[in-house]
């Protein structure tokens, strides 16, 4: 290969390919542990513990995922799953492994441990599917 077909080539693969990939987060980090997000709480089961969250690219986290029963609530976070890494879930000492999946339905009382990294910044909204305007729904903030 001739050098001028080299130098294109650099050239186009500098511009074309950014140099390096960005996060905040320590990725072989330990995980932080959020704070719990109960959902169905007050005498309705229309309200949350929890309805914000502020978190890191790259940066490891566990969530408690907890439902009174008091509503049913099928869980959604369409774009920040979407954009996450699951290591895995736990419900009920079992341990669950998929690259993705579209929400997490409670139909009565129970629980669930996420284990995740956020991959990509933005502003995202989670809810109850059917119940958000009921005040089953929070932002997820990723930094």
């Amino acid at each position: 290969m001739s050098k001028s077909t080299l130098a294109l080539a650099a050239t186009l693969l500098t511009t074309l390919v950014p140099a390096t990939a960005s996060a905040e987060g320590f990725l072989a980090g330990r995980l932080e542990k959020l704070p719990d997000l109960v959902i169905g709480l007050g005498d309705g089961g229309y309200e949350t513990s929890k309805d914000t969250y502020e978190l890191t690219t790259g940066k490891g986290y566990r969530l408690w995922l907890k439902a009174t029963g008091k509503k049913e609530c099928a869980f959604v976070a369409p774009d920040f799953f979407q954009h996450v890494w699951f290591r895995k879930i736990e419900v009920n000492k079992v341990e669950i492994k998929a690259s993705a999946f579209h929400e997490i339905e409670f139909e009565r009382e129970g629980e669930a441990e996420l284990f995740f990294t956020p991959i990509k910044p933005g502003e995202y909204t989670w809810g109850c599917k059917g119940l958000e305007d009921k005040g089953l729904t929070g932002k997820i903030t990723v930094k």
